[in-house]
């Protein structure tokens, strides 16, 4: 983590605190919560911003069996339903 020094208004600094006081934060902790904020609306500011893509989809599981073979199983772990009586 780095230190900075910054300088505030008065007022401002004042409202800050006061913020900060109200929710058991330190002035640090509001900053960085502000900071981290103010760059999550304005991500094209960040210089991290990379467009999103969409994940590629990875074998989750159940590997070697085919899709008949899973539904087949799913299947077999239902329980048995009763018919419905109709009075």
């Amino acid at each position: 983590m780095i230190r900075t020094q910054i300088q505030l208004p008065d007022d401002l600094y004042r409202d800050l605190k006061s913020f900060a006081r109200q929710r058991e934060w330190t002035l640090a902790e509001t900053l960085r919560r502000a900071a981290e904020q103010f760059l999550a609306r304005h991500p094209h500011l960040s210089p991290k911003s990379v467009p999103w893509k969409v994940p590629k989809p990875r074998d989750l599981g159940w590997r070697g069996l085919t899709h008949a073979q899973v539904h087949a199983a799913a299947l077999d772990d239902m329980e048995a339903r009763l018919p419905e009586e109709h009075s």
